[in-house]
């Protein structure tokens, strides 16, 4: 039999297929026979990696055997302090990335811990509780309040039993289970209600269930599956971080070689040249990049946090500042995951109730007023009935805030409100406390005697209480159910006989908040006469006066609707993706303004009819997803990627695990999320807000562009480098700069003030422009043109001041030296000057440039290491340097103020971009949306 056509079997079917007496139950020795045929029911974790292959994986890297390289050459020409910087960086990355792998490895034992431990099995006709790995096909198992299901099993009996499936389905209320077969073909997961699946918990009820699959065949087998199978997408930063690492080395050692020939050629000493050579590639190798890359996540990881947004991986964060669509889950995430009622229709009027989830405060009001229970015993009655028609608690728990003030201070502790039992019936207790009517301010007037509980077929239930004025059968259910056994309707307070005419209007009630995605309960009562029965339910709901309708709805979250409309003006499309019911799924799109323009909704249903082909035509069309399965979201995020969409993938189930590690960044809820998607997941929401998406994406883009700043500032200065070294030997001149003063540039330069732009503050504009395409060059947006340009004017300029000086007696010892100090600070100013050019994406004249302090104490420390081996003593002759008087200074910072002045003199001249023109700082994806 098809591992998903049970649920088209009679119970009768499914026995005789799986071979055992549901009387009896399976026989040891057939259970442990199908135990050696069918394995354990345990879920698998595929092929483990060890953690020491893990740590030695992070020492493959192309850029990390470079660096590893540059080692070794430090170590050579005496520079051990570069030797031992180098080797501690190499294994900081090593450790960082085996600490992400490491925990990402963990996801799948997460899954593993939703197994139940125990199951109640029925085995030569009486109950034993077995390891629920022991299980097998077709036994026979019972479940009550509290179990969690150890297999996928079709149930044979049902006795008032719901089922919490939100983890895996993504809907929010508890599901009745029936034992009926479903004659349909293709049924939606959260809708095959004669079947239980492995990790859902039983919420309420008994039944009797046979296994029918067990381990990785079950639904909850399938996801480990997916996770095991799917591959985490690599970075778009690791991507151009490796590709920028490969042409740099190429490009530096291809100069250096021509700079040694050129040198060699005109006449200079071949051992002087190969110290130079390996000195300037030492220092044109940015060795530190993958340091400040990693310092500039890791503090930009700390803003985050303070924003309550946890990062997972490093990497993945500037993954965010290109994210051009969101996949969202529903139950929340977009939602509060608790039910709430929010309108009543009571003799003939509709209501509404405000107030927030659980917490038992807000109004009923009918027209913008509060209603009157006093002037409307209608609505009195519907509250009260409510209550006693109940199994839900409302409950008050204080919970400790992480702050406290002070000791004895009032704010150090707050109020949570809870539900324990039916979330439906939950929300009915909120509704009736909201108006001060409570379980307790009744329990002294009413007693129950009696309950007939909610059933699948009979789609209601009532309960029977007694006071002093008698006995009251109080009953809720589906209206158009509950209907047919209603001869009365309560109006204006009055019992009346309940016409054609009447009935009308309460349907057309009915439909009108059923479209709203609404879910709607009847309530009804009736006074039972002392000669009536009461223990047999057909007849204590016959003869019933109706009183109103109550709807409720899982509302979504306040700040979502501003966070949606803040990322559509980034340029950023939100879906949602949900197990939920269609129209449920619309309702909630609609009112957070998700849906724009001609964008429609597909049901689970539709996709699985679709090839991936026709998914993708309408994938850029498509804002909702209904009904769907954990393969579909998996699907649909796989869609977004072929179609060039870099995918951010929200949710808090099980079932969204394998699409949140498929997904480019994977974000899950730190509160309400379970183990497995937050295992899988790159980002976790410490408040489970929506909104929090947007602050780490702004974080993401900063980030970001802060790395381009520093790779814009330490590449242009090594072109400078370069370009000053490989001019002077084209034009047969002495060496500008000895090797000592090369690797002292690179460490005073290519330090704290590289660092400093790591955590540079954003521009104004960041979060107006449409994400960068994730297929971008790190040198796009003219960063390569900036880089060479102002690399080749520091380079002419340091060589011009070099020139000047030694032109006034080339042959002279004294003069070269003076002339290569000279440089030697030319070159030192010219790239702190041009720091502060690196924070604008136009010129130094856009931006203050004393608003990052960081900076400024970093060029502040630059420049006193830089003075110091030019006048201190001891250290002249190690640097082959000598103090320079104020004239040389004034040569110095002309010719070093050249570059960096002289092209924003060139922006700040060149006309402004006309408004509505695509700003400079980004560029559109390629995969828009119509």
């Amino acid at each position: 039999m098809s591992q998903n056509k049970w649920y088209q079997l009679t119970s009768e079917e499914v026995l005789q297929l799986q071979q055992v007496d549901m009387q009896q139950g399976l026989p040891w020795e057939e259970a442990w026979k199908r135990q050696g045929e069918a394995g354990r029911n345990e879920l698998t974790e595929g092929n483990r990696v060890s953690p020491i292959t893990l740590l030695l994986n992070q020492f493959k890297d192309f850029m990390v055997l470079v660096l590893l390289g540059a080692t070794l050459i430090s170590g050579l020409l005496g520079e051990y302090l570069d030797a031992i910087t180098i080797v501690v960086i190499i294994v900081m990355n090593g450790i960082l990335g085996f600490t992400q792998e490491f925990r990402a490895e963990r996801s799948l034992r997460a899954l593993k811990e939703l197994s139940a431990p125990n199951a109640n099995v029925w085995r030569e006709g009486a109950i034993h509780q077995i390891p629920a790995r022991d299980l097998v096909p077709g036994d026979i198992i019972l479940l009550e309040s509290g179990d969690r299901i150890p297999a996928d099993v079709r149930f044979l009996e049902t006795n008032g039993v719901y089922i919490e499936e939100s983890a895996l389905t993504g809907e929010s209320v508890a599901v009745s289970k029936q034992t009926a077969a479903i004659a349909h073909d293709e049924v939606p997961l959260g809708d095959q209600r004669n079947l239980g699946f492995m990790g859902t918990m039983v919420s309420r009820g008994t039944a009797k269930a046979v296994v029918v699959r067990i381990g990785m065949n079950t639904e909850m087998g399938k996801i480990a599956d997916l996770i095991q199978n799917t591959e985490s997408m690599e970075t778009p930063l690791q991507h151009r971080l490796e590709q920028l690492g490969k042409i740099l080395i190429i490009v530096a050692i291809a100069l250096t070689v021509l700079v040694v020939v050129a040198g060699i050629m005109h006449g200079q000493q071949p051992y002087a040249m190969f110290l130079a050579g390996v000195s300037l590639a030492v220092a044109a190798i940015p060795e530190g990049l993958p340091a400040i890359v990693t310092i500039a996540l890791a503090l930009g990881v700390q803003r985050m946090i303070k924003r309550k947004a946890i990062v997972r991986k490093l990497p993945s964060v500037e993954t965010l500042g290109c994210a051009s669509v969101i996949c969202s889950d529903k139950t929340g995430t977009l939602t509060q995951n608790k039910m709430t009622v929010t309108h009543l229709w009571v003799g003939g009027d509709v209501l509404e109730v405000t107030g927030d989830g659980y917490t038992p405060v807000g109004d009923i009001q009918i027209g913008g007023q509060n209603a009157d229970l006093l002037k409307n015993p209608s609505l009195s009655r519907l509250l009260h009935v409510s209550v006693l028609c109940n199994n839900a608690t409302l409950y008050e728990e204080k919970q400790e805030l992480k702050r406290k003030k002070g000791k004895d201070s009032k704010e150090n502790v707050v109020s949570v409100w809870n539900i324990k039992g039916d979330p439906t019936e939950g929300a009915l207790v909120v509704l009736s406390a909201k108006s001060g009517i409570t379980q307790e301010s009744l329990s002294d007037k009413y007693k129950r005697i009696a309950e007939f509980p909610f059933d699948s077929e009979r789609k209601r239930m009532s309960v029977l209480v007694t006071s002093e004025n008698g006995r009251m059968a109080c009953t809720k259910g589906a209206p158009d159910v509950l209907l047919q056994h209603c001869s009365y309707i309560l109006w204006d307070g009055k019992v009346i006989p309940f016409t054609s005419t009447l009935k009308q209007k309460v349907m057309a009630a009915n439909e009108g908040m059923a479209r709203s995605a609404l879910r709607v309960l009847g309530i009804a009562y009736k006074e039972l006469k002392s000669t009536d029965r009461y223990d047999d339910y057909e007849t204590v709901e016959n003869g019933l006066v109706f009183i109103g309708l109550t709807g409720m709805i899982d509302p979504p979250r306040k700040e979502v609707r501003e966070a949606i409309s803040k990322c559509r003006k980034a340029g950023i499309k939100t879906i949602m993706i949900t197990g939920d019911h269609q129209a449920t799924a619309e309702a909630i799109a609609k009112q957070l303004g998700m849906i724009q323009g001609s964008g429609v909704s597909l049901s689970g249903q539709q996709l699985a009819s679709m090839s991936d082909e026709d998914l993708e035509a309408k994938v850029n069309d498509t804002y909702v997803y209904a009904r769907v399965s954990p393969e579909h979201k998996l699907r649909i995020v796989k869609a977004l990627q072929r179609k060039g969409h870099v995918v951010a993938m929200t949710g808090d189930g099980v079932n969204d695990a394998p699409a949140i590690k498929a997904a480019d960044i994977g974000i899950a809820m730190g509160i309400t999320g379970t183990d497995v998607s937050k295992e899988a997941s790159s980002l976790i929401l410490s408040d489970d807000n929506f909104s929090t998406i947007v602050a780490a994406i702004e974080e993401g883009r900063g980030i970001y562009e802060n790395i381009r700043k520093f790779i814009r500032y330490l590449l242009a200065s090594n072109v400078g480098e370069i370009m000053t070294m490989f001019i002077a030997m084209i034009a047969g001149l002495p060496l500008p700069l000895v090797p000592i003063q090369i690797l002292w540039v690179n460490l005073v330069t290519d330090g704290l003030p590289a660092m400093a732009l790591g955590v540079d503050q954003a521009e104004k504009d960041l979060m107006q422009h449409k994400p960068r395409s994730s297929k971008e060059n790190i040198f796009a947006r003219r960063l390569g043109w900036k880089i060479i340009s102002r690399g080749i004017l520091i380079g002419v300029c340091t060589l011009a001041a070099f020139w000047l000086v030694l032109r006034a007696d080339p042959s002279d010892a004294a003069t070269l030296l003076k002339a290569q100090s000279v440089a030697f600070a030319t070159l030192v100013m010219a790239q702190l000057i041009h720091v502060f050019d690196c924070r604008s994406s136009r010129s130094i004249f856009h931006r203050n440039p004393l608003q990052n302090r960081y900076l400024v104490l970093a060029v502040l420390s630059s420049l006193i290491l830089m003075l110091a081996v030019m006048y201190v003593d001891t250290l002249q002759p190690i640097f082959k340097t000598v103090p320079l008087g104020w004239k040389d200074w004034i040569l110095v910072l002309i010719a070093a103020g050249i570059p960096t002045f002289l092209m924003g003199l060139g922006s700040v001249l060149s006309p402004k971009r006309t408004k509505g023109s695509r700003p400079a700082s980004y560029t559109s994806s390629k995969a828009s949306f119509r």
